[in-house]
């Protein structure tokens, strides 16, 4: 924010905050502990005593040792890496590749990953489904998209709601929150759906991550409201058209936030049983919701 020509000493700029060095138009109050350059919660880095910024860390500044050596952690625990947003430019790239797969071979190979309960399928030729054994749909159906606008859509919020999430988290705890809740969403959706629809698209993965930013930045005393009315927006479309699964945002939004709620709050001591004890619990409770549709489907 500029100042006032004349007056840099003024009461009106008694209350401005510095910009972080690597996002300029974000304002904090908090500072690197090593080089008190001012940085923003996705680049605060957590130490032993206060953040650390990610340049110091890279560079192992002032410790005497290498770089690697007592390695300061994100907010959430997880190691920081170079690259902060290696795993969701990852993830969308196997999406992509997938779709691309979808274009070149068509329906045969849709058809033999999309999520469906039980129905017999005409370019296979035979019964397909969950309850047919074909469980590994409920994690490949999470990286196939029904058309072009689908996956645009999808891989900008990855983008954009999911770089920041994973510089917080770290890559590990990231990719479990990730997964967590693809997978919560696509049991929601086995268990509610009609058994012969079919579903396809990395939408609960991607509810689940809007949950557990909400939950990381009501930590961090951000302003809730541009989250807030993003997920209303998002509901709204759910809702609002048809041919959407709303039963995989509604599981994934949900199991991102139980996720998201144990990955910033778990205490130092217990954090890593805690974080994945809750990951481990949430995918059980997906894997009864199956149990009970197949036996209802049996």
């Amino acid at each position: 924010m500029e100042q006032a020509p004349g007056n840099p000493q003024g009461p009106q700029d008694a209350h401005v905050l510095p910009t972080c060095y690597r996002h300029p138009g974000r304002e904090t109050g908090v500072r690197c502990t090593r080089c008190e350059r001012p940085i923003c919660p996705e680049c605060m880095v957590s130490a032993s005593v206060g953040f650390q910024c990610p340049d110091c860390v890279r560079s192992g500044s002032g410790t005497g040792h290498a770089p690697d050596a007592s390695r300061p952690r994100t907010l959430a625990g997880g190691r920081v890496s170079s690259d902060p947003r290696l795993a969701t430019k990852i993830l969308i790239g196997v999406n992509l590749a997938l779709y691309l797969a979808q274009l070149v071979v068509g329906a045969r190979f849709t058809d033999r990953l999309d999520l469906i309960g039980q129905a017999y399928v005409p370019s296979l030729g035979s019964p397909q489904g969950i309850a047919q054994g074909q469980w590994y749909r409920l994690l490949t159906s999470m990286f196939l998209h029904g058309g072009h606008l689908h996956i645009l859509f999808n891989m900008l919020s990855l983008w954009w709601i999911g770089g920041p999430l994973e510089a917080a988290l770290g890559r590990a705890r990231y990719l479990a929150l990730y997964f967590t809740a693809g997978l919560a969403g696509s049991a929601l959706t086995y268990l509610i759906a009609a058994p012969n629809q079919p579903s396809l698209g990395a939408s609960g993965a991607i509810f689940g991550l809007f949950g557990a930013t909400a939950i990381l930045m009501r930590r961090l005393n951000y302003d809730m409201r541009p989250i807030i009315a993003l997920l209303v927006i998002n509901l709204i479309v759910t809702f609002g058209w048809s041919n959407i699964a709303w039963q995989a945002h509604i599981g994934g939004l949900v199991a991102g936030a139980v996720v998201g709620y144990a990955m910033v709050h778990a205490p130092r001591r217990h954090r890593d049983l805690i974080q994945y004890g809750v990951c481990a619990l949430v995918l059980g409770v997906a894997v009864v919701l199956a149990l009970v549709r197949t036996a209802q489907l049996a």
